[in-house]
């Protein structure tokens, strides 16, 4: 009964002394609490009513920084007699003061001593040796408001981050973006590289060192920075790999389906600046009545690509009139043109088309019947378009045409050795062509088992049986098979090689053509050439000997243009 009166005594002194702090503030026309009808039925029935049982007068109050709160686990109060709220009753600086007098004056020795020894809540903290390796969360598993505990570093940075990601109050601009586990959410494909990492043998052998380095104890550095990249692609692999030998069927797409799919590009156009410019002010307005059509122009994709080149080289040759092992001057000069265009319409037909000439004349002051000779002559018309039929090869038809500009006559003699249209050379041949284009080297073989070719004596004056054709006929036909190969490769940034090789066979001769020109580039209009043509042909007659192999050797030096 003593702890109960005592009790009593605290409640209603605690209630006074609130309720006079709260007039003095003008705040008590907002409380609605009435003392007298708590102890209006009398003392005794007051008590009966508010009768519970105390266990301990500890349990009873928890003093928590400047707040008085009564615990709902201390006493049992009847709905009639005073209600204490879940929230408990929250005291101010004043109001603990006077309520901290009134306990002494009532002589609750119990209530002084918590009072005094409980004015601030303890503080939660980790010790130095924890700190880098804990942390303090406050977890709501233990009660409505929560308690401190300690979470581990590492699981609170891969996996508590999850409950914030998961929440569907959290904005998106605060969640990380990583785009290095897309494979894990874009529907099941199949990729080539887990197979790839796993499979493939990457062992090497290595030499044990006599005497181990000492860099990395005496330089250490972190290294997980630099393959972030490299690991986490190891563990997306690891799991597509483990899904695809478990759950096959739930593959849908594969990675080669994908790359030929056609890529979507957002163009997006750059929002107009608000801040006006002091230029547009005295720019003349349009008329705002004025209502124009916008033209639309729709171009459709050019698939040609054009181009040549030409050149002009000179070469002297100077000995003096006593010169002690003799000698000839020479000058001579080489014209050379080159026109290409080719069609691509980046599928299936590919056409090329090229016209070449080369032109050259070379002085000869021991030829007494003429003053100059010709020592280059060609025109050659070349074309050839080619259906795909796999990834390189394509199935190709080719023509050729062969002949030369001017009359070819030998030193000091008027046999008239080639003209124009004599001889004229003409093949056409069906095959396959392989092309391989890289960087620096562009390669194209044709393999032909039928072809045609024709030759064509059009001048009286030249005679035909130096050409392999009967006496009083200007024209003959073969059929065989050919061969042509032609390479382009840039060695240097200035150097580049450019060879053809041209086999022809009736199966009862062959005429083989090799060119080389290696262009030497000093700038855009200067260079210097070697123009190498080697040439077999046993179906002419020899001009001397019984060597069919000639050569034809010039090194210049002059103007160069490419367009």
């Amino acid at each position: 009964m003593k702890k109960r009166e005592n009790v009593r005594i605290l409640l209603i002194g605690w209630l006074a002394c609130f309720c006079m702090s709260m007039q003095a503030q003008d705040t008590i026309p907002a409380m609605r609490i009435r003392i007298n009808d708590t102890i209006s039925n009398g003392e005794t029935d007051t008590l009966k009513r508010a009768a519970c049982e105390v266990y301990d007068v500890d349990s009873l109050l928890s003093v928590m920084g400047d707040s008085l709160i009564v615990l709902t686990d201390s006493s049992a109060v009847a709905a009639d007699s005073i209600v204490c709220q879940e929230d408990s009753l929250q005291m101010s600086q004043d109001s603990l003061s006077v309520l901290q007098d009134s306990a002494m004056n009532l002589g609750s020795k119990a209530v002084k001593e918590k009072l005094l020894k409980k004015k601030k809540a303890p503080k939660h903290e980790l010790s130095e040796l924890l700190k880098p390796y804990l942390l303090l969360k406050l977890s709501m598993n233990a009660g409505r408001y929560g308690e401190m505990d300690t979470v581990s570093i590492l699981h609170e940075k891969y996996l508590g981050v999850l409950d914030y990601l998961n929440d569907p109050s959290t904005p998106e601009r605060y969640i990380a973006i990583d785009p290095l586990y897309y494979r894990m959410f874009v529907p099941f494909t199949y990729y080539y590289r887990p197979l790839n990492r796993y499979s493939v043998l990457k062992w090497k052998f290595k030499m044990p060192e006599a005497l181990a380095s000492q860099t990395p104890e005496l330089l250490p550095y972190d290294t997980l920075s630099f393959t972030s990249v490299d690991r986490t692609g190891q563990v997306v692999d690891r799991i597509l790999l483990n899904a695809y030998v478990n759950q096959p069927r739930l593959v849908v797409s594969t990675e080669a389906q994908i790359q030929k799919g056609k890529l979507f590009k957002d163009y997006i156009e750059k929002e107009a600046s608000s801040k006006p410019s002091v230029v547009k002010l005295f720019v003349q307005e349009d008329m705002l009545d004025v209502k124009e059509e916008a033209e639309v122009v729709i171009r459709k994709p050019n698939w040609w690509v054009t181009g040549g080149n030409g050149s002009l080289q000179f070469t002297q040759t100077h000995f003096s009139d006593n010169w002690y092992k003799g000698g000839e001057n020479n000058h001579s000069v080489l014209a050379f043109l080159q026109l290409f265009a080719n069609y691509n319409d980046r599928e299936k037909v590919q056409w090329e088309s090229l016209l070449e000439a080369k032109l050259g004349f070379v002085s000869s002051p021991s030829d007494e019947k003429h003053d100059y000779l010709v020592n280059n002559d060609q025109i050659r018309l070349y074309s050839k378009i080619g259906l795909q039929a796999v990834s390189k090869w394509y199935y190709t038809v080719s023509t050729e045409v062969k002949t030369q500009f001017c009359k070819a006559y030998p030193a000091n003699s008027d046999d008239l050795k080639a003209a124009f249209l004599a001889p004229l050379d003409w093949a056409t041949s069906i095959g396959m062509d392989y092309k391989l284009n890289k960087k620096k080297v562009n390669l194209s073989v044709f393999l032909a088992p039928l072809s045609h070719s024709m030759r064509y004596i059009g001048v009286k004056d030249v005679d035909e049986t130096k050409y392999g054709l009967e006496e009083g006929k200007c024209v003959k036909h073969d059929f065989g098979s050919q061969l042509q190969t032609k390479i382009s490769w840039k060695v240097l940034s200035s150097v580049t090689l450019d060879s053809r090789l041209d086999y022809l066979t009736s199966y009862k001769w062959v005429r083989v053509d090799w060119e080389s020109t290696v262009n030497f580039a000093l700038n855009r209009y200067l260079s210097a050439k070697l123009y190498v043509w080697g040439r077999f042909d046993d179906s002419a007659t020899p001009k001397d000997g019984s060597s069919y192999f000639q050569v034809n050797e010039t090194f210049g030096f002059g103007l160069n243009y490419t367009w």
